[in-house]
């Protein structure tokens, strides 16, 4: 038996990839940024799958005509929700994304994932870094490390209390909404209409 733990333990920390990786410099929070106003009374949220091809979709044919119709006067946020199941690098996709966030390119990030969302693998993701101006190694060792696997994984937990079940799901102001640009728009018209009406 003593032969086999050291055995199970070495392949264990293959398996995580993070035995041996310099994590000087890396951090296990969180810098993704919202988009839009930070004061908005509206915050629109959506749950994402970097390799779900819907998400592409809705990326093209939702949020950017919402992000130029509400411009200024709804925040958009971004949750992980990676199906790895069935997405083999939407998991690595969605660390990547965080360890981009770090160096002031979460939203560049998300836009060169959908863009080319055909040619997704770790190799591309490394590619896309370099695309991005973002410091190679950092990058890299971020990955690498998993050590944004809490933020991913804190995302993926808060979804499924919300009952998510598959991507892209969106809430606006934190009630589910159908998956359509009529939908959400009429979601925050409804919002909007409120604020903008309620007494001084």
């Amino acid at each position: 038996m003593k032969l086999h733990r050291p055995a199970s333990a070495f392949f264990f920390c293959i398996l995580l990839s993070a035995c041996g990786v310099d994590t000087t410099g890396l951090s296990a929070t969180s810098t993704r940024p919202v988009k839009g106003s930070e004061s908005a009374s509206v915050t629109v949220t959506e749950y994402a799958d970097f390799q779900c091809p819907a998400c592409a979709s809705a990326y093209t044919l939702i949020n950017k005509p919402l992000e130029e119709k509400y411009a200024g006067k709804v925040r958009f946020e971004f949750r992980h929700f990676p199906l790895r199941a069935i997405h083999a690098y939407a998991y690595e996709a969605a660390l990547a994304s965080e360890c981009a966030a770090d160096q002031g390119k979460f939203w560049e990030f998300v836009e060169m994932n959908y863009v080319n969302q055909k040619d997704l693998s770790s190799e591309t993701l490394r590619a896309w870094g370099t695309a991005l101006g973002l410091d190679a190694d950092l990058y890299d060792r971020c990955i690498r490390s998993k050590i944004k696997d809490d933020v991913v994984m804190s995302d993926v937990e808060e979804g499924e209390k919300m009952g998510v079940e598959g991507t892209p799901s969106y809430f606006v102001n934190g009630q589910r909404i159908t998956s359509s640009l009529e939908a959400i728009g009429a979601a925050i018209d409804e919002v909007l209409s409120k604020t903008e009406n309620a007494p001084l």
